[in-house]
């Protein structure tokens, strides 16, 4: 059964940030301008050109899963699985005692950017050390990308579509919208989607330093991630979790649940240009704009806050700012626009999931979260990046904004309800 005029709305939110792993926690730490950012704990950095990220503060996965099952997980997998159960109680559900008809309708959308790195890592050092039959039998389920959304599933008995969609930093994105339309078009009556990515390992913080992707401001880890800012210099990696609970509006009606807002559509594109470089035009990123707001069927009038992907990248920050005036024009300079990876740092295939949440925390509390650590504006970055400090404004429409490794661009549009 199609019925592409069907209504989404999100009813549920979860998230593990490195500014808490909570919604609520996550939301104070952004309107407060907190960052996460420190110096890393999880291993020793020493002899790294970067030595700092945002990392998750005081979670231990056996607070919330069994501690035999955490075994059996990768860190990008208990983060999902945690996220997807905030988003499910947020919801107001109760898995176990849901009809199975319903359960039958219910997806799991749920993707990561890179997947088990911690694992490969620590089975290849065994594997290269020790005799090779000893290579634990979990290690291939635990390390591929689609075992977050697989077992989401499992855990709540969810047996609607399932699958993982994986492009880099759009990931999350792409899996909420991808979660949209199979809803809108009748193909399930809810889902969980987002985004997980566990990257703050030695060889994750290596790789992408080797690139020179990121910030070197080892002394002044707090201060590094300064998106817009005239003397950025790179992104500042991070780790945890978002979910997302949507469902059609009728299902959410029909049980009373909360609605915190309206899923209205999303864009998306490729640059086709360059292996991590984007499009220096923002030739893509416009794409991607104009579709969300054809998909959405509103103006660029209309949109008040754009949580920009915004990653402190000398050349992204530029090329997304390009694309902003190209699609919005005149009106560019009237809305909000700004990036909470300033606070965060850079969830990779998660990026996308929480700022989703951030943007529709703007919507529910007309307030708009910061782009903190300005110091010296860019002549070629000449918005309204709300810099510094949280801005209280009406928010009825946004956009957030993901853009991947590889060229890939999602923007998706995010109401306030309205019955």
């Amino acid at each position: 059964m199609s019925d592409s005029s069907r209504r989404v709305v999100v009813t549920g939110m979860g998230a593990l940030t490195p500014l808490g792993l909570t919604v609520e926690d996550y939301w104070e730490g952004l309107v407060e301008g907190r960052s996460g950012a420190a110096t890393i704990e999880s291993f020793d950095p020493e002899g790294l050109r970067t030595t700092f990220a945002c990392e998750l503060d005081g979670f231990e996965a056996e607070d919330h899963l069994d501690a035999k099952q955490a075994r059996r997980m990768d860190p990008f997998c208990q983060y999902a699985l945690v996220s997807a159960d905030q988003a499910v109680h947020d919801a107001g559900l109760d898995p176990e005692s849901m009809p199975q008809e319903e359960k039958d309708r219910t997806g799991v959308i749920f993707g990561t950017g890179i997947g088990g790195m911690q694992v490969f890592r620590d089975q290849t050092e065994y594997f290269l050390d020790n005799d090779e039959s000893r290579t634990s039998p979990f290690f291939i389920p635990m390390l591929i990308p689609d075992i977050a959304a697989g077992q989401i599933a499992m855990q709540h008995g969810f047996r609607g579509p399932n699958h993982a969609m994986i492009s880099a930093c759009a990931t999350g994105n792409h899996n909420i919208g991808d979660a949209y339309r199979l809803i809108r078009e009748g193909d399930m009556d809810a889902a969980l989607c987002g985004g997980t990515d566990a990257c703050v390992t030695r060889l994750g913080i290596a790789g992408f330093a080797s690139m020179r992707a990121l910030s070197t401001r080892n002394d002044d880890p707090a201060h590094a991630s300064r998106p817009f800012d005239a003397n950025r210099d790179g992104f500042v990696m991070g780790e945890g979790a978002g979910a997302l609970f949507i469902e059609s509006l009728e299902r959410a009606k029909e049980r009373g649940a909360p609605i915190y807002a309206e899923v209205e559509g999303i864009g998306m594109s490729a640059d086709a240009h360059h292996l991590t470089a984007p499009d220096p035009e923002g030739g893509g990123v416009c794409l991607a704009l104009n579709r969300v707001l054809e998909n959405a069927e509103i103006s660029p009038e209309d949109i008040d806050y754009v949580n920009a992907h915004g990653t402190s990248t000398p050349l992204g920050d530029e090329a997304e700012t390009k694309a902003l005036k190209k699609v919005f024009g005149d009106h560019a300079y009237e809305l909000n626009v700004s990036s909470t990876k300033s606070m965060t740092g850079h969830l990779l295939g998660a990026a996308g999931a929480i700022e989703a949440i951030a943007s529709i925390q703007a919507l529910r509390h007309d307030v708009v979260p910061p782009t903190i650590n300005f110091e010296e504006r860019d002549p070629d970055c000449d918005l309204n990046y709300t810099f510094n400090e949280a801005e209280e404004r009406p928010v009825n429409l946004a956009i957030s904004n993901a853009f991947g490794f590889g060229g890939h661009n999602t923007s998706v549009a995010f109401s306030k309800f309205e019955g």
